[in-house]
């Protein structure tokens, strides 16, 4: 997948409103492989609905939405599932980490299934970003920054044309935010792929190609 096409998309929860301020709702924008977007909002106007509708997991939107020009309407349940494993990875804002198991057992699920990286290299990610000492720690236990990691580790377990990440450094220090966006750039660049960062405040620091204001 090389683009991304926003055509007049709109939540059909803000079909009502008489004025929409926005890059890209109710625009023509489109997304390409091998850039990096960053998508400022204020908290309600959409962000991680977008994401969810690019994922698929909703479709509550007026317009059309495409992956190189096929309308994501027409996908097949069998489709979408080869696109989230070969083309499109994501980091919820919600996380969607399970909590029953250890942080590297959430990780490991998601390699299971992609084979993508060596145990070694995941291990590596977790001693990058401070959380070797939590690898056996039941994630539900641990603070939500330290989730973050964790789901950010697993999101990068995975070959994308795009990677998404909603809000990925909101509990994170200021170290932890420059390894992240350094981690992300590298895989980015690695697999030529496209990268969207969201954030209502602190942002990743990366060397953006546009800015889009929701």
């Amino acid at each position: 997948m090389n683009n991304i096409h926003l055509r007049r998309t709109l939540p059909e929860a803000f079909a009502d409103r008489n004025t929409i301020s926005s890059d890209i709702w109710h625009q023509d924008i489109s997304l390409q492989k091998g850039e990096i977007y960053l998508i400022e909002a204020a908290s309600g106007t959409g962000k991680s609905s977008l994401c969810s509708y690019i994922y698929g997991y909703r479709d509550d939107y007026q317009g059309i939405i495409t992956f190189d020009e096929t309308n994501i309407k027409t996908y097949s349940p069998e489709s979408w599932v080869e696109l989230r494993r070969k083309s499109l990875s994501v980091l919820f804002q919600d996380l969607r980490i399970f909590g029953e198991l250890t942080a590297l057992e959430n990780v490991l699920l998601k390699n299971s299934l992609t084979g993508h990286k060596k145990k070694k290299e995941i291990i590596g990610l977790f001693e990058q970003l401070g959380i070797a000492d939590k690898l056996n720690e039941k994630a539900g236990r641990l603070s939500f920054g330290q989730q973050q990691r964790v789901a950010f580790i697993r999101a990068l377990c995975q070959p994308f044309d795009f990677l998404f990440l909603d809000e990925p450094v909101s509990h994170l220090d200021d170290e932890n935010n420059r390894v992240m966006g350094q981690l992300a750039a590298n895989e980015v660049a690695k697999q030529g792929g496209g990268l969207v960062v969201t954030s209502i405040g602190k942002r990743m620091e990366l060397p953006y190609t546009q800015t889009l204001h929701l």
